[in-house]
């Protein structure tokens, strides 16, 4: 394989990881504006998000055999596209059901394509020397982070949802297919022409153990996502622009771990990502969770940020790379637990609140994060795997 192809399938890799940050990252911007067209509560919002992740994990399931039958080349641009057009369902909705319906239909969209550009993303990584992946999912965050920018723009200039993200589905549709010539299939791999001689198996119990990380590890997330900010307004009484400031310094130190990330995996190996980026992780939301002072708070929130930087795109491309043959189906169980853990935190850490302060429910991800540090080294890439990247 000539170096210039990778090299493109890596920059088409980080495209399609930043469309679907900045598509994501706009329709959560835009939810108010989405509640208060329908006329629904907040309640009736809720049980239509979780209605959205639960079509996510399904279009999740889906996307990974097809991914093994058709290859990343076909599904991962397809994916884009239709996550393109789902983009326009929301901002179009004007009653509950309609926009039930907009929401399936979007997460089903947003978790083929989850799978297919994490599958793509192992293929390329495949034929580097080095890792890559973090790189990947650090582009996800900058797309999130355009996305805020760009809606508060556009809110503030009072552009309606519906062309905000009609925009942004025309986008990620043309943007789709124009990036599809630069992308490879796993079959063009070295690696899988090799595995096509061998034995096929299927690790069940390592694939459970690496969902099982996965879910810890973005439960943990899931809880900075949705509670540091709360957590500093309603513990540490601050006002909410201090508040803001909990999770930028989370997302800002996680963001920054992605892009080193890679780096450190290739001298220290991705076990050790794992495992000591769970444990900083720890370490920091004890600090989150102990301390009353502002300032150390906001250290407490940037080294949780900072350790779970680097652990999950080990755990993909761990899945991808146990079997190249079936390497759609088990990232998508993979990658299906983690999204799993991402909704289940912070509905954990709310429920938790009922009966104990915020502070003492966050020892709940602290445990989790613990456990991840314990049992990282199943990541250990196999015999084939070090053989795959050597090849690179």
């Amino acid at each position: 394989m000539s170096t210039a192809l990778p090299r493109a399938a890596r920059v088409a890799t980080w495209t399609f990881f930043t469309l679907n940050g900045f598509a994501i990252g706009l329709w959560v911007v835009h939810i108010p504006d989405v509640e208060r067209a329908t006329g629904i509560s907040h309640s009736t919002l809720g049980l239509l998000l979780l209605v959205l992740g639960g079509a996510a994990f399904v279009g999740m399931q889906v996307v990974g055999p097809l991914v093994d039958r058709l290859g990343q080349r076909r599904l991962l641009p397809a994916a884009g596209v239709l996550l393109g057009l789902a983009m326009f369902g929301p901002g179009l909705a004007d009653s509950w059901w309609a926009l039930g319906l907009a929401l399936v239909v979007l997460g089903f969209a947003n978790g083929m394509l989850d799978v297919a550009m994490n599958s793509h993303a192992v293929v390329v990584e495949r034929a580097y020397p080095r890792p890559i992946m973090a790189s990947f999912h650090a582009m996800w965050s900058i797309g999130g982070a355009a996305a805020a920018a760009v809606g508060a723009v556009a809110l503030g200039a009072g552009v309606p949802t519906a062309v905000s993200l009609s925009c942004a589905g025309v986008l990620c549709a043309v943007v789709s297919l124009i990036t599809a010539r630069f992308l490879i299939d796993g079959a063009q791999s070295p690696a899988a022409a090799r595995a096509e001689s061998g034995p096929r198996s299927t690790p069940t119990r390592l694939v459970w153990l690496l969902g099982g990380l996965a879910f810890a590890l973005m439960l943990a997330e899931g809880v900075a996502n949705d509670w540091a900010a709360l957590h500093f307004k309603d513990v540490l009484g601050t006002s909410d622009s201090t508040a803001a400031f909990a999770y930028g310094a989370f997302a800002v130190a996680m963001t920054a771990g992605r892009f080193a990330t890679d780096r450190v995996a290739a001298l220290l190996g991705p076990v050790a990502i794992v495992r000591y980026g769970a444990a900083l992780a720890a370490v920091g939301l004890l600090l989150v969770s102990f301390t009353a002072w502002v300032p150390l708070a906001l250290v407490g929130w940037a080294l949780f940020g900072l350790g779970l930087a680097g652990g999950v795109p080990q755990l993909f491309t761990a899945a991808g790379n146990l079997d190249t043959r079936a390497s759609g189906a088990l990232m998508a169980r993979v990658v299906g637990l983690g999204y799993v853990g991402l909704l289940a935190g912070p509905a954990l850490i709310g429920g938790l609140a009922h009966w104990m302060p915020l502070n003492t429910a966050f020892l709940v991800p602290v445990v989790l994060c613990v456990l991840a540090a314990v049992f990282g080294s199943v990541i250990a890439p196999r015999e084939p795997a070090v053989a795959d990247r050597s090849a690179g």
